[in-house]
């Protein structure tokens, strides 16, 4: 398949287009280029050439854009909480409206796999022992309210020709070229090789569910070649069960990696999102799919990576490897307008 991949140059996607090149797709990408400062490592060449690439806002697709697609990835959206709430208008405008486009433009042009990224935060809190995709969601800020919005909305689109899937994808870990560390065992990994200390602002009690960027990966590529009976208008919870963890135990995961490291606790209170993801579903239901990574595993594997690289505080603290900070540093150079849209 030829597959129109937005958000290539993103934190997933800089994994995603290796993994699809490699399993015989042909890719075309898309990105706006926000985050292309950030460049962590490199890899070996591959033996695969590079996409091509469409330098353009999301909101901003049309039609010909799509000539000549079989299935699109759609990943481009303003990731994360603190970056959502800051912007929540331009965070709906970008994530609703713009993906919902997509769908439409994409089902106009008769392109019948739709591979949407979703997220487990849209379950925000939940008193029950675990949450599932019959579950109700309760979504507590802007970025997950979008991701249940374009699941509604997008899912209406459903019909013979059209099968779009949504992945609600666990919080990802693991090591990327283009990295974040902005969210939480990346984050953490990074605090404790710079700095050797861990000092939480809470007493760690929330429950997350976690899952290495190579097994979203594995999830979308599963998604792209299963039968659409398998996969039109259905949820998919991505990740493993039995890799929940309360943020503390992550905490102390981090610190078993990197021994010198310190770890203190704050009070109770805080962020209180708080659920467990049963992930039964996608390992019964989605042909091909099992998760290869578990979180003791993707800390070794960045505990390695700074080895390699060296990394050091200034590196880790660079705005490019965190969402907030760096649109911040374009919008507080007029490199971007107040819409987030490029002044050139």
């Amino acid at each position: 398949m030829n597959i129109f991949v937005t958000g290539t140059d993103g934190y997933i996607g800089a994994v995603l287009v290796p993994f699809l090149l490699k399993s015989g797709h042909q890719v075309t990408g898309l990105d706006t280029g926000y985050y292309k400062d950030g460049w962590l490592y490199s890899r070996p060449r591959s033996g695969f050439e590079s996409p091509r690439t469409i330098v353009k806002d999301l909101r901003l697709i049309v039609a010909a854009d799509l000539d000549g697609i079989d299935a699109i990835v759609h990943m481009a959206e303003l990731s994360n909480d603190p970056l959502g709430e800051n912007s929540p208008e331009i965070t709906t405008e970008i994530n609703h409206l713009g993906s919902v486009n997509l769908a439409e433009t994409a089902r106009k042009a008769g392109i019948e796999r739709f591979v949407y990224t979703s997220s487990c935060s849209v379950y925000g809190v939940s008193d029950a022992d675990f949450v599932d995709e019959t579950s109700e969601t309760n979504p507590l800020t802007a970025y997950a309210k979008c991701k249940a919005l374009v699941e509604r909305d997008v899912g209406t689109l459903v019909n013979v020709d059209f099968s779009p899937v949504f992945l609600r994808n666990a919080t990802a870990y693991g090591a990327s070229p283009r990295m974040r560390f902005d969210i939480v065992l990346n984050n953490l990994m990074g605090l404790a090789w710079t700095t050797r200390q861990i000092a939480m602002t809470s007493d760690g009690s929330p429950w997350r569910p976690l899952v290495h960027v190579e097994d979203i990966c594995r999830a979308i590529l599963c998604a792209l070649e299963a039968p659409s009976r398998t996969i039109a208008g259905e949820i998919f919870n991505v990740g493993a069960t039995e890799e929940n963890y309360r943020i503390r135990d992550i905490a102390g995961i981090v610190a078993e990696t990197v021994p010198e490291c310190e770890v203190t606790m704050g009070p109770s209170g805080g962020d209180n999102r708080s659920y467990r993801v049963n992930f039964d579903k996608i390992k019964d239901k989605l042909p091909g799919f099992q998760c290869q990574w578990t979180l003791r595993d993707g800390a070794a594997e960045l505990k390695s990576i700074f080895e390699q690289i060296q990394m050091d505080n200034e590196t880790f603290d660079f705005r490019a490897f965190t969402r907030l900070k760096q649109l911040t540093y374009l919008t507080n150079t007029a490199q971007i307008d107040e819409r987030f849209y490029w002044r050139y």
